[in-house]
């Protein structure tokens, strides 16, 4: 104890005399010039790396685009594709709020319609998540759970819409095994390779060329996914949707603030 106030003494006693010295640069004012040279030469290169990087939305897609992209699920062993077109509508106008604000889509046809109609679904906003809140599918890091509505199409009679790590298992031949999600992601139908695997933070996979493929895998982790098998087909599916509602049909649709994924 003696020892450390000791030091303590010593430090404020110094400081004491350096109070109110002034602090000379050597060599004149050379080395105080050569300072401000460099501050203001790094501000200037902030300012500059700041002002030509693009804006966050501005990048593809945009809105009135039309593009296409094909996703399955792959389940175990088996392809699922979501049921129902978000398009429908009754009495009171359209029934999916969530196309109504984004404009994105699907027909049933294991392709996502992506038409924007607001800064929700444009830029930074274009990623996997915007298209499953259309159809109310959770994705997490290691949880899938459909809606109730889309369970009568899952394979094995699934009767929770939940495929989870570590506790739901797949029948592979016969036999028992663990299973766990994975995304895999093409940047063209015609691409002949592997696609890129995610692990991780699927909402936020960015669908920022048209003509991508995702399928989204709960599967044993050594099971090589591949393309939906109607993905070649893309360009004739996609075709096919020539009654594509345009914004001016979705009052107020325009000004819906973006969502941040």
């Amino acid at each position: 104890m003696a020892t450390s106030s000791s030091s303590t003494k010593k430090a404020a006693r110094l400081a004491n005399k350096g109070q109110g010295k002034k602090i000379r640069f050597q060599g004149g004012t050379l080395f105080p010039m050569v300072v401000a040279i460099v501050i203001v030469l790094g501000l200037s290169l902030v300012y500059y790396s700041r002002a030509s990087r693009p804006a966050a939305d501005a990048s593809a897609p945009q809105i009135d685009d039309h593009w296409h992209h094909a996703y399955g699920f792959y389940l175990c062993d088996t392809w699922f594709q979501l049921e129902g077109d978000a398009e429908e509508r009754d009495s009171t106008g359209f029934t999916n709020t969530d196309f109504t604000r984004t404009g994105v889509h699907s027909h049933g046809d294991g392709l996502i319609h992506w038409h924007p109609f607001s800064s929700a679904a444009v830029g930074r906003n274009a990623i996997l998540g915007v298209f499953l809140d259309t159809y109310n599918v959770e994705l997490g890091n290691d949880k899938l759970v459909f809606p109730e509505e889309q369970w009568a199409g899952l394979p094995y009679e699934n009767e929770t819409g939940v495929f989870e790590d570590d506790e739901t298992s797949c029948i592979i031949d016969g036999n028992e095994e663990d299973a766990e999600l994975k995304v895999v992601v093409w940047d063209n139908f015609s691409d002949t390779d592997n696609g890129t695997t995610f692990i991780a933070d699927y909402n936020n996979i960015r669908l920022d060329k048209d003509a991508k493929v995702i399928a989204i895998a709960f599967v044993p982790d050594d099971t090589d996914v591949s393309m939906p098998p109607w993905a070649p087909d893309l360009p004739e599916l996609g075709a096919i949707d020539g009654n594509q509602l345009s914004p001016e049909e979705l009052p107020g649709a325009t000004t819906v603030p973006g969502h941040d994924g």
